[in-house]
């Protein structure tokens, strides 16, 4: 039986990939992917906002977007609750993202780095865990934390 930790490692792992891709638009490295509840993928997304002069164009924001398209048709009530889904993101969700991730009902987050500026997952704010919202996420945080951490560094290092 594959344990939680490897699971969870390697899902991390193709949010790094989608990390890695953003950076061939300039764009902040963090991925995401959105899995069924079987474990495959049903989306990815990436840092979009340099590419698409969006402000909301967040990897997770991308990944739930193309999830809910994916699954609308697919007998999943209207196709935007994730509610069987589990969200893999590089770095911890910021505020909108976490409102989205609430919003859209997916259950279980995982993430890689520490935002301690901006991070709503538990380090500076708490907004998926908040019991005044109408939903509760369970978080995994610090997967492959220092890669995702390392990755993010190298880039603002080579952008001074």
């Amino acid at each position: 039986m594959i344990s939680r930790a490897s699971l969870h490692d390697a899902w991390m792992g193709l949010a790094l990939d989608e990390a890695r891709a953003a950076l061939t638009t300039a764009d902040v490295p963090i991925g995401a992917v959105v899995l069924g509840p079987d474990g495959s993928v049903i989306a990815q997304g990436r840092n979009r906002r340099e590419a698409d002069g969006d402000p909301t164009a967040h990897a997770e924001v991308e990944a739930i977007r193309a999830a809910a398209a994916a699954l609308r048709g697919t007998g999943n009530d209207d196709g935007w609750r994730l509610t069987d889904c589990t969200l893999v993101v590089t770095l911890e969700p910021c505020a909108m993202c976490a409102g989205a991730i609430v919003l859209a009902r997916i259950p279980r987050v995982v993430f890689g780095a520490w935002d301690e500026k901006a991070g709503a997952a538990g380090s500076v704010f708490d907004v998926l865990r908040e019991p005044r919202l109408n939903h509760f996420v369970e978080v995994h945080a610090g997967v492959r934390e220092q890669e995702c951490g390392d990755l993010l560094r190298s880039f603002f290092r080579d952008m001074r």
